[in-house]
């Protein structure tokens, strides 16, 4: 069995993907976290922000990884 070739010609494509995903993710749970009075509730969302905003971090900075690649003709 031969192991698939690594292909990352779609990457920059899917991390913006995921970026945009979790903007809306972030964006709708700040929306929630305004309209519930269930404490548990805005601590828990406010955590997965908190996670879904440091991920943003990594993938932005991966994003400028794959682009600097394929400038540089990785692929």
């Amino acid at each position: 069995m031969k192991n698939k070739p690594d292909d990352r010609t779609n990457n920059v494509d899917r991390i913006q993907h995921n970026i945009t995903n979790n903007i809306k993710n972030i964006n709708l749970a700040e929306e929630m976290i305004k309209k519930t009075d269930d404490e548990k509730t805005k601590k828990t969302l406010i955590e997965k922000n908190k996670r879904r905003k440091n991920s943003l971090n990594s993938m932005k900075a991966e994003i400028k990884d794959e682009a600097i690649d394929k400038k540089n003709g990785y692929q």
